[in-house]
Formats: C-alpha cells, sequence, structure tokens
C-alpha cells in the first residue's frame, strides 16, 4: 500500500492493515481499533452513569443490546445506498466481513436497540440516550483511525496544511484527510459535552440532543469532501451529508423549544427523581 505522508507536518508512517495472520485468518488493525473504541465508550459511559441514575449494570445491558443493532444498522445504511454492488448477488450482503459499514446507519441501529432495551427494562430512554451520546463520540473519534489504517474515507485532492499523500499508480497523491477531521471534531464535542453535562445539564436528553447537532454540523461539512460518499438512489444528494444536515437542524429546534419556549425543570431529572426516592 506505500507510505502514509503529511508533509505539511513533516510525519510519514506506513502502518499494515493486518496485525497477525495465520492459516486463512487475519486479524486486522481495523476491527482492532473500532473495539478499543468501544471498550473505551463502555467504560467512561459505565463510570458517569450514577451522574445520571444509572449503573454499571444498565450500561452493560445496554451495550448488549445497542452493539448487534449497530452493527445491524451500519451495514444495512451501506447496502442500501450501495445496491450495485450487491443486486447481482443479495446474499453478499451479509458478508460483513468483506467490509462496509456505514457510521450513520450504526448510530439509527444503536438508538433503536436501546430504545428496546429501555422498554422492556423499563428504564428511562433519555438518560440513557445521554450517556450513549457521551460514548458515541468517543467510539466515533477513535474509530476514524481504523480508516487511517486501511487508507480509506479520505476527501478530495488537496495542497493544504494538513494533506495527506497516498502512493497510488506508482507516485504521491495529497487528499483531505476526513478521517482525521471527524476524529478530531467528535474528540472536542466530546471534550464540551464532558464538562457540560457535569455542571449545566437542564434535563434528561438535553446531551443526546446536543451530539446530535455537533456531529451533524461537522459531518455536513466532512461529507462534502469525501470521494466515497453513498448518494440517495441515484441522485446527485449525499446521503449521509442531507441526514447531517437535517438531523442538526431538527437536534437545534429540539434545543430552542426544550430550553427557551418550554422550558424544563431540572428538578425532573430522573437522577434527581432517584434521589427523592432514596430519600423517601
Amino acid at each position: 500500500m506505500g507510505p502514509i505522508s503529511f508533509p505539511g507536518l513533516g510525519i510519514e508512517v506506513n502502518p499494515s492493515p493486518v496485525l497477525v495472520s495465520f492459516g486463512g485468518l487475519s486479524i486486522h488493525w481495523y476491527g482492532i481499533i473500532i473495539a478499543a473504541g468501544m471498550i473505551l465508550a463502555a467504560w467512561y459511559a459505565s463510570r458517569r452513569a450514577p451522574a445520571f441514575g444509572l449503573t454499571e449494570d444498565h450500561i452493560l445491558n445496554l451495550l448488549l443490546t445497542a452493539l448487534p443493532f449497530g452493527i445491524v444498522g451500519a451495514r444495512a445504511y451501506y447496502c442500501l445506498f450501495n445496491w450495485k454492488l450487491y443486486a447481482a448477488n443479495p446474499v453478499s450482503a451479509l458478508f460483513i466481513w468483506e467490509g462496509g459499514l456505514a457510521i450513520y446507519g450504526g448510530v439509527i441501529g444503536a438508538v433503536a436497540g436501546a430504545a428496546l432495551y429501555a422498554r422492556f427494562s423499563k428504564t428511562p430512554m433519555w438518560p440513557l440516550a445521554d450517556l450513549g451520546g457521551l460514548g458515541l463520540l468517543i467510539g466515533q473519534g477513535i474509530g476514524r483511525w481504523g480508516n487511517f489504517v486501511n487508507r480509506e474515507a479520505h476527501g478530495g485532492v488537496t495542497g493544504g496544511l494538513l494533506r495527506m499523500g497516498l502512493v497510488e499508480g506508482g507516485q504521491v497523491v495529497y487528499y483531505h484527510p476526513t478521517f482525521l477531521y471527524e476524529s478530531v471534531w467528535n474528540a472536542l464535542g466530546f471534550v464540551l459535552l464532558h464538562f457540560f453535562s457535569k455542571k449545566h445539564r437542564r434535563y434528561d436528553g438535553e446531551i443526546f440532543t446536543m451530539y446530535i447537532a455537533w456531529y451533524g454540523l461537522g459531518r455536513a461539512w466532512i461529507e462534502g469532501l469525501r470521494t466515497d460518499s453513498l448518494y440517495l438512489f441515484g441522485t446527485g444528494l449525499r446521503v449521509s451529508q442531507l441526514l447531517a444536515i437535517l438531523s442538526c437542524l431538527i437536534a437545534v429546534g429540539f434545543l430552542i423549544w426544550n430550553l427557551y419556549i418550554r422550558p424544563k425543570d431540572p428538578d425532573g431529572m430522573y437522577v434527581n427523581r432517584r434521589g427523592e426516592k432514596r430519600a423517601l
């Protein structure tokens, strides 16, 4: 594959996509990195659970439910908007080990799984969603480095300071490192929402709504730079960019409604109501 260079930063590395191979089995760095992001997100959510009126068991059960739904959602989203690759052999859409996942589909699937868990366990959905949003920023921020190792999910040609050089056809071509843009955007969003959630949270669901708005704002810009976007059924619309814009606008609308038009009482948060029950 050749080295990856960042001449503007004076960096050149040559990571192999494969960690180790034995027999016909290969362990790829992409999977290791994705797993590491999930584990760190779960650890963080477990540590913060009491601040939202939840327990570590809630987080473990949520993970066991949301994770498979997230994987199915990520694969379904990718295949749906890239169906030409699978039309001749639809069964190949099940071959997830061949690659092809979409983060937005994963988020949608994970939220659906969380909603089912909340319903059947009789746990309030919004505190789970708040912690889930913080965890998603961690997982997405780390997971994008799997794209870096695979030399994928980059943007168009650029001569900017952060340009990333990839060897193609025996020569180096410089692209926007969109994996890096999104990783940094998610990391910054996590830091901001982490500290906000500690002192300024006013109602359940606020952090998740802020996550949707923050991620949508960044993805709307970053997706426009990418060269591997999924398009909306033969149109010229990038489906993830469209979803990012719409979700951001809707989330901002909800924030305005709940903060200024019909403001919520912080005493109504689940963690505060749990405290009242314990006191009784």
